[in-house]
This record gives C-alpha cells, sequence and structure tokens, in this order.
C-alpha cells in the first residue's frame, strides 16, 4: 500500500510540475480572456481529450469554434458561467466542475440517464435497527448466514483496527456483500485499504500514467499499480460480492477496479460511474475554479477506466420488488453467494 501511495504522490507532483512549468499565455479577465484561458487549459492538460474523440466522436477544436459564438463583450458573470459550464459539459466528465462564488457546475449525466439502482428505504428494512458501525461502514448479518457491509464513502479514514474486528465478527458468515452503491468516492488510499483485506498476494490491478506536455497524447510511462494484502492482518477467505450502480464513482470506482479481478469476488448489479482521471484545479483570470482530470489510469489490461467498470453480473433493481420493499441486487448477491458456498 506504501509503494501505491508513493505513486499516487509522485504522479500528483509530476502534475503540479508539469502545469506550472508550461508556458502560459496571458489573458484578461473578460468574457473572451475566461473563456480562451479555460479552452486552452482543457486542451494542454486534460488526459481524456483523444480517448473521447475515439469513444464518442469528441472534437475539442470543434467545440471551440461552436462555443466561442456564445461569448459577447457585454455578457455577465451568470450568462458566461453557463456558456463555460456547458463547454466543460461536453467532455462528459463527472471530475470536471467550474465553480465560482455562487455557481458550481457538474456534469451529472453519468448517473441520471440510468436507472438508480438503490433505495435508502429499502436497504433500511435489509439493515434493521440492531445493525452495527464502524469508520463509517453499517454491517448486518442476515438471517440466512450472509454478512452486509455498507461503504457509502472513502472520504473518511478506515482503521485497519476498525477492519480487524468487523472481519472478525463476520467471520462466521457463509459470504459477505460490501455494497458500495452511491459511494461517490473519497480517499484512493482508503479504497485501497479495504480492498487489501480479500486478497492473500500482491496482484497487479492497473496501470497510472500523467501529461509530459501539452500534445492531447503527451503521456509518461505508465506505472504498474499493485494490490498488496495486508500482512499481520484479518482478511476475507469466503467468496465476496460487490454492489455496484452508476453512483459507484471516483475512487469507489477504483475499488471495484481491484476487487474485479480477485477470484473470490464477483461484481453484481449495475455498471459503475467511472472517474478514472486523478483531478487538478486551475483558475480563471476572474478568479473562477476549474477542475479537471490530469493523470489517467487503467486495468491490468491497460483499458481505459473513464466511462465504467460492467459489473460480472448485470442486476437491475425491478418495481415489482421495490414496491416489496425487497432490493432486488441484494437478493441477486445473496443467492449467488449461497450457490458458491465453500
Amino acid at each position: 500500500m506504501k509503494r501505491n501511495s508513493y505513486i499516487f504522490i509522485s504522479l500528483l507532483l509530476s502534475v503540479v510540475l508539469f502545469t506550472s512549468c508550461i508556458t502560459e499565455d496571458e489573458y484578461d479577465n473578460s468574457p473572451e480572456g475566461n473563456f480562451e484561458a479555460l479552452w486552452q487549459t482543457i486542451d494542454r492538460q486534460y488526459c481524456f481529450l483523444d480517448y473521447k474523440k475515439q469513444e464518442y466522436g469528441l472534437d475539442w477544436n470543434e467545440i471551440y469554434s461552436q462555443y466561442k459564438q456564445r461569448i459577447s463583450k457585454g455578457m455577465n458573470n451568470e450568462q458566461l458561467f453557463e456558456v463555460l459550464a456547458d463547454m466543460l459539459n461536453e467532455l462528459r466528465d463527472g471530475h470536471v466542475n467550474l465553480s465560482s462564488k455562487l455557481e458550481y457546475s457538474q456534469y451529472r449525466e453519468w448517473f441520471d440517464s440510468y436507472p438508480a439502482n438503490f433505495s435508502d428505504s429499502i436497504q433500511r428494512v435489509y439493515l434493521g435497527k440492531d445493525y452495527a458501525q464502524s469508520s463509517g461502514m453499517k454491517y448486518q448479518i442476515f438471517e440466512d448466514n450472509i454478512a452486509y457491509i455498507y461503504c457509502g464513502s472513502f472520504q473518511s479514514g478506515i482503521g485497519e483496527g476498525n477492519l480487524d474486528e468487523v472481519l472478525n465478527k463476520l467471520a462466521i458468515c457463509d459470504g459477505l456483500i460490501i455494497d458500495v452503491r452511491n459511494n461517490s468516492g473519497g480517499n484512493l488510499t482508503t479504497a485501497e485499504k479495504l480492498a487489501a483485506r480479500f486478497t492473500n498476494e500482491k496482484v497487479l490491478v492497473g496501470y497510472m500514467s500523467h501529461k509530459t506536455g501539452p500534445g492531447h497524447n503527451d503521456f509518461s510511462t505508465p506505472k504498474a499499480v499493485w494490490l498488496e494484502p495486508s500482512l499481520d492482518r484479518v482478511r476475507w477467505q469466503k467468496q465476496a460480492v460487490v454492489l455496484t450502480n452508476r453512483r459507484s464513482f471516483s475512487a469507489t470506482n477504483d475499488f471495484v477496479n481491484r476487487m474485479k479481478i480477485l477470484p473470490k469476488v464477483t461484481i453484481i448489479g449495475d455498471k459503475t460511474g467511472g472517474g478514472s482521471g486523478l483531478p487538478f484545479s486551475s483558475e480563471l483570470p476572474n478568479g473562477w475554479s476549474v477542475r479537471f482530470s490530469a493523470s489517467p489510469m487503467y486495468d491490468a489490461d491497460m483499458q481505459h477506466l473513464e466511462f465504467g467498470i460492467d459489473p460480472d453480473i448485470k442486476v437491475n433493481m425491478s418495481s415489482e420488488d421495490m414496491q416489496r420493499n425487497v432490493d432486488t441486487i441484494i437478493e441477486a448477491a445473496r443467492e449467488y453467494l449461497h450457490s458458491h458456498k465453500e
């Protein structure tokens, strides 16, 4: 884990050094100047332009021509913000945001255009009133002896001792469900710490690189990312299922990538939301902040993870089940674990 943390820090420093060494053009604080500054920042530093051109035909030069026509000298800040936010949304990236003192833009189609596949009220039925909590995780043992952990965020740290305690309590169970639906991410090291409890050996899980120049294909040689077991700690040895939906994003996308490669782990639910680029921030002449993906992450086969990870078993929550307070995806996981009981 320390090695991967070093890789993350090294890549972040590389991004900072690269962006600070670019010869930046000077732009004035006008609608035209802010538009030019934003377009150039993305053109030189965003890491998925060529990949997204390949995937859905994104032409960043054409985007320039299209949105330049909407810029005028007399437009106010609200109008300018709308145009710049619309332009950024062409990237289809949940990690790309524009923020001012009064407004914040976010591309939402990566989850809004898909089934929710999660219900807080139905989950409460499964958790009951006697569930336990530790390090932000909620956990319960179902009546059929299947363990259930809900991890709704990787934003806060997870203590190693807390993980030992939770996994020890659940060791009597026939299988384990780890639910990361609606987990929009957080810290990569936290996600890695949890995944490390499900392997007994060092496993190659992917690669990372960073921009080395302003060209769309100027990237460093990818560095291998490994998942290493938590030595001298409690590790899960039975079958496990990870539940996902489109709101499983960013660091959660990375967690699912790590888990999917493990032999005793199965992913059930919907495709994750993606978000595989490490974010970086820059500032426009008017003080507005723009965040964007600067360093791409790949799976073990050097395939992009930006648009999400397919489950091993695709399951959607049915409206009929939801009317009966039944979670179709949890039930599919329970059925799978019983049929693969060791």
